[in-house]
């Protein structure tokens, strides 16, 4: 089975097989045509199957369309959220690239980790109230992080009427409350745990922005022009919430501090 067999994008795709990824995982053939068809799903899969990009791959689809999404992926911390939103990047350029000059209704896409989400919407620098697609990626895990009463916080917030799309490790007595408010009657997808680090097996390896970085502007002169440049764009604002939490130590990733229309919403 290919890609395309999926239902994805050519655009989509393009940008997956620039990474060499010649097939998908189990979790991907099981996840992205019911992503795609706007079922509510509820997917228990092991660590390193494909399982982040089963959801990325079709939300940039959705998202490319020209109607409005307001998707709200939750992640259980800071380096989830930051892979996420990398790959966003890596998976999107071409929709980006392509569709400049045609007319579309803005996408509104936030990746946050529950604690932090709701310090935003108490300031009211973020509106959740009109999400369209939630993505609660890991509830184990944001239980094991204590993140649990602070996303049933959020669940409270979100309209009733929308597409609904959980993945966990493993089933936990713990987290049954709070997915029973999230799913009703969901698509139940579990994969084998032989199918852990699938994406090892089958060559899909790990992206990264420095990856696909434009690799002409590759001398040093280049270098610090570039270095210069994106001190000199850096948001303030973003800059001084990075610092007060430290969230990220001296490693700060460089798309969070760029000031741009897009915020990515992450803390540890």
């Amino acid at each position: 089975m290919s890609f395309k067999d999926l239902g994805l994008d050519d655009k989509t795709i393009q940008a997956i097989e620039d990474l060499g990824y010649e097939a998908p995982t189990t979790v991907q053939k099981d996840v992205i045509p019911s992503i795609l068809q706007g079922k509510d799903i509820f997917t228990i899969a092991p660590a390193s199957c494909g399982k982040t990009c089963s959801y990325i791959f079709p939300l940039i689809d959705i998202i490319s369309k020209n109607t409005a999404q307001n998707i709200l992926i939750i992640a259980a911390d800071a380096k989830e959220a930051v892979n996420i939103s990398d790959k966003f990047a890596i998976f999107n350029k071409y929709h980006q690239m392509n569709d400049e000059n045609e007319p579309k209704e803005e996408a509104n896409v936030i990746i946050a980790q529950p604690s932090l989400l709701i310090d935003n919407i108490k300031e009211g620098s973020v509106d959740v109230s009109n999400t369209n697609i939630l993505v609660v990626d890991d509830i184990n895990l944001i239980k094991k992080k204590r993140q649990l009463a602070d996303l049933e916080k959020i669940l409270e917030l979100l309209p009733a009427d929308k597409q609904n799309i959980v993945f966990t490790t493993r089933r936990s007595k713990e987290t049954q409350d709070t997915l029973d408010k999230i799913l009703k009657t969901p698509a139940e997808i579990k994969i084998d745990k032989n199918k852990e680090s699938e994406v090892n097996e089958i060559n899909q390896n790990e992206p990264s922005l420095n990856n696909v970085a434009d690799k002409k502007t590759s001398t040093p002169k280049e270098r610090r022009s570039r270095c210069q440049n994106r001190v000199q764009n850096q948001d303030k604002k973003a800059l001084d919430l990075a610092r007060r939490y430290k969230v990220f130590g001296k490693k700060t990733p460089s798309f969070l501090l760029d000031d741009t229309k897009l915020v990515d919403i992450a803390d540890s």
